[in-house]
């Protein structure tokens, strides 16, 4: 019998920006724009996806204005007039089609030099990867750590980049603060060992990106959504811990939410396990109840199996439809307001429609070869 899924298909408001229902696609490397631009076959791609019924769509990570901001090839600029260019169909395509768009703006930091030192990275192949400390993980260092000049400058692309956002008619924006990469390397004590206004307590690790939210907040004005993305695990760790408690999480949340975050997006591999003992709130449903702010869950929705192995420490290859039924309950019972769906979006565009309609078991399974079309 299929789940009730009323609750996914209400309305929800941030700020000024209304959504028509509660399904956010969930932001996915696809390494589909060659020379770095986002073109028509991306346009087309995100637009398949509002046509399927995705309320708010978050880009896949997207590059802001810094020379040692990426780490991988085919994904594209968040900077440049053909870019931007591009960006603006994206936007256009999706608007046309009913839904609502974020960029992800990113800095991949000290995973750029996970590559090793004979790694091309165009178009800067020479630019060491950036980091708070240098560190990829305790006592490994294989970067460059950042004077207080770089932070500034960072700050700067991203500050730039919401604006440019904010201009082309995107929106909300969307902060890649999770799994490791450049704002959760401040976050995280295994990589961020400064002993300056950005290391040290877990407020003062938050600094960075008070600074980058305070930035944009200055310039996008009081009512545009600032969506903040944060995990407790990483790309190099799966087990790693920002926060071991409810008490560290409100220290960890509390100046990001003062600095103008208006929705967190609480990254998990599994959105139904809890996130500490004695109560069964997951990570989002925390965060939630600390802040008072809305929250977007995620973590392997629709799908038996997670997205990452940590024992073959891949991606899972092959994963079959799966109940929804959970997920209805938490949120019907207010725990998050809104719901990330990453794989099954890319197996099915039309995965809104079909589970709005009573039909789960038309949802096909996500494989990994479906990882190497963009349709």
């Amino acid at each position: 019998m299929p789940a009730d899924t009323d609750a996914l298909f209400t309305p929800f408001t941030i700020n000024k920006l209304e959504l028509p229902n509660r399904i956010v696609m969930a932001p996915m490397t696809r390494n589909f724009s060659p020379d770095n631009i986002p073109g028509d076959n991306v346009a087309s791609y995100y637009r398949r996806r509002a046509e399927g019924g995705t309320g708010l769509i978050i880009t896949e990570g997207t590059y802001i204005n810094h020379p040692s901001a990426g780490a991988y090839e085919n994904v594209p600029f968040f900077y440049g007039d053909q870019a931007l260019a591009g960006w603006k169909k994206v936007v256009d395509e999706v608007h046309w089609a009913g839904a609502k768009i974020a960029p992800q703006l990113w800095h991949t930091g000290i995973m750029r030099g996970v590559g090793g030192e004979g790694a091309t990275l165009e178009p800067y192949p020479n630019v060491p990867a950036f980091g708070p400390s240098g560190l990829l993980m305790p006592g490994k260092e294989i970067g460059h750590a950042m004077s207080l000049d770089e932070i500034n400058q960072v700050v700067g692309a991203y500050v730039q980049a919401a604006v440019d956002a904010q201009a082309l008619g995107f929106d909300c924006i969307e902060l890649h603060g999770a799994h490791g990469y450049l704002i959760d390397q401040f976050f995280w004590e295994g990589t961020n060992q400064r002993h300056d206004a950005y290391g040290g307590s877990i407020a003062k690790r938050a600094q960075f990106a008070v600074d980058i939210i305070t930035g944009i907040r200055a310039k996008v004005g009081p009512d545009y959504p600032i969506i903040f993305r944060f995990s407790q695990w990483k790309l190099m760790n799966y087990q790693a811990r920002l926060v071991n408690n409810s008490e560290e999480l409100e220290q960890f949340l509390k100046p990001l939410s003062d600095a103008g975050v208006d929705v967190f997006h609480c990254s998990t591999r599994r959105f139904w396990q809890p996130e500490f003992e004695g109560s069964d709130l997951n990570l989002a449903g925390w965060t939630q109840k600390i802040t008072g702010k809305p929250c977007i869950t995620v973590g392997s929705i629709s799908l038996e199996e997670d997205f990452l192995d940590e024992n073959a420490r891949g991606i899972s290859e092959h994963s079959e439809p799966a109940s929804i039924g959970n997920l209805a309950t938490l949120l019907k019972r207010g725990d998050f307001d809104l719901v990330a769906v990453g794989r099954s979006l890319i197996s099915n565009p039309d995965w809104p429609k079909l589970v709005r309609a009573g039909r789960e078991s038309e949802l096909l399974a996500y494989d990994q070869s479906d990882l190497t079309r963009l349709d």
